[in-house]
């Protein structure tokens, strides 16, 4: 009865690590043409000369940020002469922000009592002794973009690489920001499903010990991550099977325990701490598919909500960060900054 439990002591995890989403894998497959055009852009910095910009695109959960990332580590084991900056435009969203991040990126520590253009001076000061990648990951996150305008003008010899999921996001840029940019275009596509099985079946070697999942509860995740078109979907439910498996001391991940972990990361998202607020708000929102933020704040106010346009706003970075929503924010056109939100379907609606 108990040959096949697991010991208090024991585990099926080598490396639980590696299913983080931020968690970087020595290597990257099916994502080898996009990192060799990045690398293609790059490469004129390590001959001294300008680099070429890069706009990267693709839906959420398909390896862009991966892909940089692997291609930064690269550039970082091949030389010192080229500073490797990489920015969450979500959590830095501002100039000011960003600047700061880039100095502490760059060992600058005295960024008190410095407004923007100092902090920028301090940049274009440090980096212009060498050259520099700068990666802006979630670009469309930004409230503003000015500070591209004194990297693009102010420093030497540099590589700018946007990243957003989201294409149309580069239409609402000024042209005047545009004529300076003028980057390649670099499009990730969705994985197909032999391509997701193999990502993820790399990621369970890393992940876990040899021969503890069963073929059916592979093929169950990857089907899971398949139809999200998301590979964090998967990693997901890797990690969580696995934590089923370990709570009925199972030395094997079986199909039972895949399936278990989809009800758990439902429950979770169910769960969420919503107030009363953010329900009615993701109730407008699954209603009213890809609306205007202003739109769906008044009909948020005819449901009941409470809240001012301010703290709608607050909600929707909320529920966006638990994967209830996505938003498309474009910037300038004939009504300036405007932001579409998307409902995100649950694995369940899949």
């Amino acid at each position: 009865m108990f040959k096949d439990m697991l010991e208090s002591s024991q585990t099926l995890f080598k490396n639980e690590d590696s299913l983080d989403p931020e968690w970087v894998p020595k290597l990257l497959p099916h994502r080898e043409r996009q990192q060799f055009s990045v690398a293609n852009c790059i490469k004129p910095l390590t001959q001294g000369r300008n680099g070429i910009n890069i706009l990267i695109y693709g839906t959420p959960g398909i390896g862009k940020t991966a892909a940089i990332k692997w291609v930064l580590r690269d550039l970082e084991e091949n030389t010192d002469e080229i500073y490797s900056i990489y920015i969450n435009c979500w959590q830095k969203n501002t100039s000011y922000k960003i600047l700061c991040e880039i100095c502490t990126q760059l060992n600058y520590s005295f960024t008190q009592n410095k407004n923007t253009d100092e902090l920028f001076d301090v940049v274009k000061n440090i980096v212009n002794k060498k050259s520099a990648v700068f990666v802006f990951d979630e670009i469309d996150k930004l409230e503003e973009i000015n500070f591209l305008y004194n990297l693009i003008n102010e420093v030497y010899k540099k590589t700018i690489i946007l990243i957003t999921n989201y294409k149309e996001w580069y239409l609402g840029v000024e042209d005047r920001l545009k004529s300076r940019l003028l980057p390649e275009n670099i499009e990730f596509k969705a994985y197909n499903k032999p391509e997701t099985k193999d990502i993820l079946t790399k990621r369970i070697d890393y992940a876990f010990f040899p021969e503890v999942w069963d073929e059916d509860a592979i093929n169950f995740v990857v089907d899971n991550s398949y139809e999200a078109k998301d590979i964090r979907v998967g990693l997901k439910l890797l990690r969580s099977s696995g934590l089923v498996a370990e709570s009925f001391s199972s030395k094997k991940v079986f199909l039972e325990h895949a399936k278990k972990a989809v009800e758990n990361l439902e429950l979770t998202k169910d769960k969420d701490d919503l107030d009363q607020d953010e329900r009615i708000a993701l109730s407008v929102i699954k209603e009213s598919p890809e609306e205007k933020i202003g739109d769906l704040f008044k009909k948020y106010q005819e449901k009941g909500g409470s809240g001012t346009y301010k703290s709608f706003q607050r909600k929707i970075e909320h529920l966006e960060k638990g994967k209830f929503i996505k938003t498309k924010k474009f910037i300038g056109g004939k009504e300036g900054t405007t932001t579409i939100v998307q409902y995100t379907k649950s694995l369940t609606e899949y």
